[in-house]
């Protein structure tokens, strides 16, 4: 064999053993020995997302992992988005996972009973959610819904998902949207003869439910006391409509002086619902204020016992005697 023949035949014996050892490096494990996640802005070219992976020690090999994307056309499909790449994770399951979109999700819960102002807070606060204050005023929501009114009760609460980077108010959009289904199927399945017309006046009246009960067994008798007494004219008298009309001037100790001031919030001086909703009412409290369970019961009063449970009555005298028993447990636990 001539000199220059055998040269060609060493040189692309040299390629094809380097393109194959190239090929199966895509296959060989990372570095990382734990989990690891690392986060791809938007429009970061590839040469730089393999750069990110290697100093997070998610591969080895920057530079074939470029040229392999390009090569494959791989490069363009990958996307932006924050990525968790399991420990040991090969450079072709990389590539995979980039090209599939599989961010890592997010949560954040709205919990059933929170005031607007408790959930506001809590989306500002999530790391992985991007709000200002601004956008998240109350006012400022229900305009960008296209909503007039207050903003309280009107989102559901539950656990939403999401990826890195995403609109806080397009956490509180999903809720409403949630919040207004819910409703909707609520109160098409609504008991006759309810003591007010209109889904949202059941919305307030389930805000209350949510706040006054403790045990998901007993909203449906709470409901029927509370239907019962609008039914019949008397007033709700809950505390907890009055505690949210003090807003911030509530210390945790509500005082007679409190359930004394008139206030638009306080159905102690005042008949009928509120005029908003008081906190954000589950599914639960929405089905109970439009099928309140049937009874004879008009007051109830906390048991004192660690479950939450209440006692309900049906006259006045039942009633006292049900707090006076509420009392005495309390005094009793007091003693050292």
């Amino acid at each position: 064999m001539r000199p220059i023949a055998a040269l060609v035949v060493l040189l692309v014996a040299a390629a094809a053993a380097g393109g194959w050892l190239a090929w199966r490096s895509l296959d060989e494990p990372g570095p990382s020995t734990a989990d690891v996640r690392v986060e791809i802005p938007p429009g970061t070219p590839l040469s730089r997302v393999a750069g990110r992976l290697a100093d997070a020690g998610v591969i080895r090999h920057p530079r074939l992992f470029e040229a392999w994307g390009r090569v494959s056309g791989r490069a363009a499909r990958v996307r932006a988005g924050e990525y968790e790449f399991p420990a040991r994770a090969t450079p072709r399951d990389v590539m995979a996972r980039l090209v599939s979109g599989h961010v890592v999700m997010h949560s954040v819960t709205l919990v059933e009973g929170w005031a607007f102002a408790q959930a506001r807070r809590a989306l500002l606060a999530h790391p992985a959610l991007d709000g200002s204050p601004e956008e998240l005023e109350g006012k400022a929501v229900m305009e960008r819904l296209g909503k007039a009114g207050s903003p309280e009760g009107w989102f559901l609460p539950e656990t939403y998902r999401f990826p890195r980077g995403t609109k806080a108010f397009d956490i509180l959009r999903v809720a409403h949207r949630a919040m207004e289904q819910a409703l909707e199927e609520a109160w098409a399945d609504r008991a006759e003869g309810l003591p007010f017309e209109t889904p949202y006046e059941a919305l307030i009246l389930a805000s209350i439910i949510e706040k006054e009960s403790a045990l998901d067994a007993e909203r449906g008798a709470i409901a029927g006391v509370f239907v019962r007494r609008l039914q019949k004219g008397m007033r709700l008298q809950t505390d907890p409509t009055v505690i949210y009309g003090l807003g911030d001037g509530f210390d945790g100790n509500l005082r007679r002086r409190d359930l004394e001031s008139d206030g638009p919030f306080n159905t102690y001086m005042r008949s009928g619902l509120p005029p908003t909703p008081i906190a954000l009412p589950g599914r639960g409290a929405l089905r109970a204020a439009v099928q309140p369970a049937q009874g004879d019961a008009l007051f109830f009063v906390a048991t004192g016992e660690p479950d939450g449970s209440h006692a309900f009555s049906a006259t006045l005298d039942e009633h006292n005697r049900a707090v006076q028993r509420y009392l005495k447990r309390l005094r009793s636990r007091a003693k050292p």
